[in-house]
């Protein structure tokens, strides 16, 4: 990256705000809310079995929207167990959202929440330090595996806290999708390797792949209203570009070529399509479900 260029998870307000217009203009959170009641609850029977107590550990949990809703499908699942559960999350801001709306939830007593304000390498290093040898039934990291230096080594480690019919659950972003194409053009001028990394499910499923690790795929398609990127000086357009390309300030600080570069691909059919005069974003997820380690 540029040494002009600053990334964007730098300014944590710029980053929460153009996160939530992403939030705002793509069917993320809606393609995540049909897994979770579509797909997940068959997962989430077969952890833990016969047991009364489970488990439970959310990396990079944000505000806890998606968590609460993978709870309720697992107290459909296991009505009778009660829930140990981890919460590893840096953003104080988020942290307390997620407290905030644990509070505002009924019916929630059969959890225990342990707070772990720390990133994912903070907590790996606790938990080694600490020589905690507690078992994982289910571990859940939802777009978080871009802020962590060797992504494939995290998911070894928290793999590696899985009980015998444990699951970890990855979601990123698609090799297919239009950040896919983005990042195999652009990832040395975009991609700060000491911050964030452009990576997606492709490489993860190399990477598992090399260690015979056994998971399944699923495919979660979704899209983003990218329209006002295109407006010069539009400030939602200049938010959304900010969360593409993770660069703190885009518009203002990337070298011209590699604006245009990067304008010129979100407008072909790799990255998206055009509908009713509005261009829409392929935001495709992708879920992988990793066994324990054998």
């Amino acid at each position: 990256m540029s040494c002009a260029m600053r990334s964007l998870v730098e300014d944590d307000d710029r980053y929460l705000k153009s996160f939530q217009l992403f939030l705002e203009r793509s069917s993320e959170h809606k393609c995540m809310q049909d897994f979770i009641h579509g797909i997940l609850p068959d997962i989430l029977a077969s952890i833990g079995e016969g047991k009364a107590n489970l488990n439970m550990m959310g990396v990079g949990s944000g505000a806890g929207e998606i968590d609460l809703e993978m709870f309720s499908q697992l107290h459909l699942k296991h009505p009778a167990v009660t829930v140990d559960n981890q919460v590893v999350e840096p953003s104080a801001q988020q942290l307390h959202l997620y407290k905030v709306l644990v509070s505002q939830k009924p019916n929630l007593d059969y959890i225990k929440f342990t707070w772990n304000k720390m990133t994912a390498t903070e907590f790996e290093k606790h938990w080694r330090e600490n020589h905690l040898t507690k078992k994982m039934d289910f571990i859940h990291m939802i777009q978080m595996l871009y802020y962590v230096k060797d992504p494939g080594a995290t998911v070894t480690f928290y793999q590696s806290l899985l009980d015998r019919n444990g699951k970890l659950l990855v979601i990123l972003v698609s090799d297919e999708s239009g950040w896919g194409k983005l990042w195999r053009t652009f990832r040395t001028q975009l991609c700060n390797t000491d911050i964030s990394q452009c990576v997606t499910t492709g490489d993860i499923k190399a990477y598992l792949d090399s260690k015979t690790t056994s998971y399944q795929s699923y495919k979660l398609p979704s899209q983003m209203d990218i329209t006002e990127c295109f407006t010069e000086g539009d400030q939602r357009g200049e938010l959304l570009l900010d969360f593409l390309t993770e660069v703190l300030d885009f518009s203002s600080t990337a070298p011209p070529e590699l604006k245009r570069g990067v304008l010129d691909l979100l407008m072909t059919p790799d990255c998206s399509k055009e509908v009713d005069g509005r261009v829409i974003f392929n935001n495709t997820l992708e879920v992988l479900v990793v066994d324990p380690l054998q």
